[in-house]
C-alpha cells in the first residue's frame, strides 16, 4: 500500500496533513453580513443605554405616577385612573399656565425667526467686521440662564435700568412702572430676556443654510429683472426651507419648555399669574408634594409639543408633499 493510499484511507493528503474542511461561500457571505450588520449596533449601544437610563425610564415613571396619588411612602399611594388628568383639565390654574406658555410661544418664535434671518442676511455679506458681530449676536447664547434671568430681573426693578431709561432719561414714564408686579408686563419682560437671548442661535443656523443658497439662481434672478425682495422671496426663501422648518420647530419646543426664567424672574408671581407650564408642575411636585398630579401636567405637555411639532412638519411640507426634513 502506497503513502497516498494510506493517506486517503485515514483521510489525510500525502503530506500527512487532515484538510479542511471548505466552507460554502453563501454561508461565508452570510455570516460576514451578520457581523457587518452587528457592528454598528454595538457601536450605538453605550449611548442608546444612557439615552434609555436617562430619558425613556424617567418618562415611563412620570407616565406611570400621573396615574397614581402618590406619596412618600409607597405603601400610601394608591391608583386614581385618570383623575389626575380630569382635574387638570377642570384646574383654572393649569389653564392659565399653559396660555401663558402660549403667549411666550408667540411671543418669542416669531422675533427670534424674524430677526435672526435679518441679520443672517446681513452678516452673509463678507466684511472686515464679520467675525465681530457674530461673537457679539451669538454671546448671549452661551452665557448661563441663570446669570442673564438675574440680570434682566435687575434691568425691570421698580428702580432698574428700563424704568430710569424710560423714566429720568427719555421722559417717557413716571420711572416707576411695576414691571415684575402685573402679568402682562412681567411676561412682557420675560419674553424680552428669551428673544435676547435666542436671535444668535437662529441667526447662525440661517447663516449656515444660506451658504447653501446657488449663487447661480440668484444672479440669473437678478438679470431676468428680479428684485432683492423678489430674489429672496423665489430663491433664497426655497433654498433654506430646511433650515426654517428645523429652527422653527426647535423654537416651539423651548418655548414651551420655559422654566428657568420665569422661575428666577417671577417665582410664577404675582399670584401665580406668570406661572407657565414647566412651573406650574415644578410647585405641583417638589412644592405641594403632589407627585401624580404633577407628573399628569408633565405627560399633557409632552403631547401638547408632540402635536405641534407634527402639525409644523405637515404645514411646511414642499410642494412636492415630502416632509423637508
Amino acid at each position: 500500500m502506497t503513502i497516498t493510499t494510506l493517506g486517503e484511507s485515514l483521510g489525510t493528503d500525502a503530506a500527512g496533513q487532515v484538510p479542511v474542511a471548505s466552507v460554502p461561500p453563501a454561508r461565508q457571505r452570510r455570516r460576514s453580513a451578520t457581523r457587518a450588520g452587528i457592528v454598528p449596533y454595538l457601536f450605538i449601544a453605550p449611548g442608546l443605554a444612557l439615552f434609555a437610563l436617562t430619558v425613556l425610564y424617567p418618562t415611563f415613571q412620570a407616565f406611570q405616577l400621573s396615574f397614581f396619588d402618590w406619596k412618600l411612602v409607597a405603601s400610601a399611594s394608591k391608583f386614581i385612573g385618570l383623575d389626575n388628568y380630569v382635574r387638570a383639565f377642570q384646574d383654572d390654574h393649569f389653564w392659565l399656565s399653559l396660555s401663558n406658555s402660549g403667549i411666550y410661544m408667540v411671543l418669542t418664535v416669531v422675533p427670534q425667526i424674524v430677526i435672526g434671518l435679518a441679520i443672517a442676511l446681513l452678516l452673509a455679506r463678507k466684511s472686515p467686521t464679520q467675525p465681530l458681530f457674530r461673537v457679539l449676536f451669538y454671546l448671549p447664547v452661551v452665557t448661563s440662564w441663570v446669570v442673564v434671568s438675574l440680570l434682566f430681573r435687575f434691568l425691570f426693578s421698580d428702580d432698574g435700568l428700563i424704568n430710569f431709561t424710560l423714566g429720568d432719561f427719555l421722559h417717557l414714564t413716571d420711572g416707576s412702572t411695576p414691571w415684575l408686579a402685573d402679568r402682562w408686563t412681567a411676561l412682557l419682560a420675560i419674553c424680552a430676556l428669551g428673544v435676547w437671548k435666542g436671535i444668535g442661535w437662529s441667526m447662525m443656523i440661517f447663516l449656515a443654510a444660506l451658504q447653501g443658497v446657488p449663487t447661480a439662481l440668484l444672479e440669473a434672478a437678478e438679470m431676468d429683472g428680479a428684485n432683492r425682495w423678489q430674489r429672496f422671496r423665489a430663491v433664497t426663501v426655497p433654498a433654506i426651507w430646511p433650515a426654517l422648518l428645523f429652527v422653527t420647530v426647535m423654537l416651539v419646543i423651548g418655548g414651551f419648555n420655559v422654566f428657568v426664567s420665569v422661575y428666577l424672574m417671577t417665582g410664577g408671581g404675582p399670584a401665580g399669574r406668570t406661572d407657565v407650564l414647566l412651573t406650574y408642575m415644578y410647585s405641583q411636585a417638589f412644592e405641594n408634594l403632589d407627585f401624580g398630579y404633577g407628573s399628569a401636567i408633565a405627560v399633557l405637555l409632552t403631547i401638547i409639543v408632540f402635536v405641534l411639532s407634527v402639525v409644523q412638519l405637515r404645514v411646511f411640507r414642499d410642494r412636492n408633499g415630502e416632509g423637508a426634513l
